[in-house]
Parts: C-alpha cells; sequence; structure tokens
C-alpha cells in the first residue's frame, strides 16, 4: 500500500466515522468532516500533510 492510498483511507474512514458520530450522537461531529476536508485543500496547495509524514514514519511507501 501506498502512502496516497494509505491517506485516502485514512480521509474516507473519517468523514465516514463523523457523519455517524453526527447521527447518532451529536452535530458537532461534523466539524470533523470540516477539519478533514480542510486539510485535504491545504494539502493540495502546500504539499504539506500531516498524515503523509505519520504513515512515511510507519515505513510506507
Amino acid at each position: 500500500m501506498t502512502v496516497e492510498n494509505a491517506v485516502r483511507i485514512l480521509a474516507g474512514t473519517l468523514v465516514l466515522v463523523s457523519a455517524a458520530l453526527a447521527y447518532y450522537v451529536s452535530p458537532w461531529w461534523l466539524l470533523l468532516t470540516c477539519f478533514v476536508g480542510v486539510n485535504l485543500i491545504q494539502s493540495a496547495f502546500t504539499g504539506f500533510c500531516p498524515a503523509e509524514m505519520l504513515f512515511r514514519k510507519l515505513g510506507l511507501k
């Protein structure tokens, strides 16, 4: 698995978990979805992605 795929899986999982938590627990969990979206946008412009750095340290290619 590549770092790019791992970042996509992480982002998708966080969005789905956030949506489920917003439905079952509190709408405030939608802030997590907003955070993920903003992070994806800023990483597209800047090339800086904390999740990518983490996955590289864990040894993904």
